[in-house]
C-alpha cells in the first residue's frame, strides 16, 4: 500500500504530526502529574519499568479527580485514535476489494491483516492494563500485560 500515493505527502505528514503531538501532550500530562505526586509507600516499583497505575500504588495522597480528568483527557484521544484507526481499515479494506485480481487482493491483504492483528494486540492488552479491577490485579499479570502491550508488539513484523 502506498499510503503517500493514495493520501498525498502532505497529509501523511499532517497525521503524523497530529498523533505525535497527541501523544507527546498526553505523555506530559501524566508525567507532570505523576511528579507532583507525594510519595509515602517508597520508590520502589514491582516491574521493570515505569507505569501510571503503578507510580498511583506508591502515593499517598487522594489525587482521585485529578487522575480522573487526566484520565478522560487520555480516553478522548484514544477514542479518537480508535475511530481513525477503525475509518482507515474500512477505506483500505474497501481499496482492496476493489483490485481485480485475487492474488493481488490475497497480496494486499496478507500486508494489511497482520498489521491489524499487531493494532488489535497492542490496544486490547493496553485498555487490560489500564482499566482491569484492582481486585484482580497481581504484580505477575501486570508484567505479563505490560510487557504484552509495550513490548512485543514493536516486535512483530
Amino acid at each position: 500500500l502506498h499510503y503517500g500515493t493514495l493520501l498525498g505527502s502532505r497529509a501523511c505528514a499532517h497525521m503524523a504530526a497530529a498523533a505525535w503531538a497527541s501523544a507527546f501532550l498526553n505523555a506530559l500530562m501524566h508525567t507532570a502529574n505523576a511528579f507532583s505526586l507525594p510519595l509515602c509507600h517508597g520508590n520502589v516499583l514491582g516491574q521493570f519499568f515505569c507505569e501510571i497505575p503503578q507510580i498511583l500504588k506508591l502515593s499517598c495522597s487522594q489525587s482521585n479527580l485529578r487522575e480522573l480528568g487526566l484520565i478522560v483527557v487520555s480516553l478522548c484521544l484514544s477514542f479518537g485514535c480508535f475511530v481513525f484507526i477503525v475509518f482507515s481499515y474500512v477505506q483500505i479494506f474497501r481499496a482492496v476489494l476493489r483490485i481485480p485480481s485475487e492474488q493481488g487482493q490475497h497480496k494486499a491483504f496478507s500486508t494489511c491483516l497482520p498489521h491489524l492483528a499487531v493494532v488489535s494486540l497492542f490496544i486490547s492488552t493496553g485498555t487490560f492494563a489500564h482499566l482491569k479491577p484492582p481486585s484482580i490485579s497481581s504484580p505477575s499479570l501486570d508484567i505479563s500485560v505490560s510487557v504484552l502491550y509495550s513490548v512485543v508488539p514493536p516486535c512483530l513484523p
